[in-house]
């Protein structure tokens, strides 16, 4: 099992930024992370997909209405996953979440992974 614990979330105002991080612990032996990726949920709705980074080749993938505004990246360690976010909106407003999976499945599908950490809040005033 991989544990996955995210910070960085806070208050800001509408056009500002935030850098998320996500450390990863546990088993990473090779080959057993697929894909991390990052998605959030406002209360009352489902949680969804946000970006995704492969493991063995970083390929990225973003949810369209964040494409362009924040980026997906990880460290030269691969023990941390970031997740920047510029130009944020009150939209963006939600709780977010760092995901593994470790398996083959789609990137933006929930279900398909497998590691979940606890959450950080993200608040974006207008």
């Amino acid at each position: 099992q991989v544990q996955l614990v995210e910070s960085g979330g806070g208050l800001v105002q509408a056009g500002g930024s935030l850098q998320l991080s996500c450390l990863i612990s546990g088993r990473l032996d090779s080959g057993r992370i697929y894909m991390m990726g990052w998605f959030r949920q406002t209360p009352g709705k489902e949680r969804t997909f946000v970006a995704a980074i492969g493991w063995v080749v970083s390929t990225t993938y973003y949810e369209y209405s964040v494409e362009g505004r924040f980026t997906i990246s990880r460290d030269n360690a691969s023990t941390t996953v970031y997740l920047l976010m510029n130009n944020l909106k009150p939209e963006d407003t939600a709780v977010y979440y760092c995901a593994a999976r470790t398996r083959v499945g789609r990137y933006d599908d929930r279900g398909d992974y497998d590691d979940w950490g606890q959450g950080t809040q993200v608040t974006v005033s207008s």
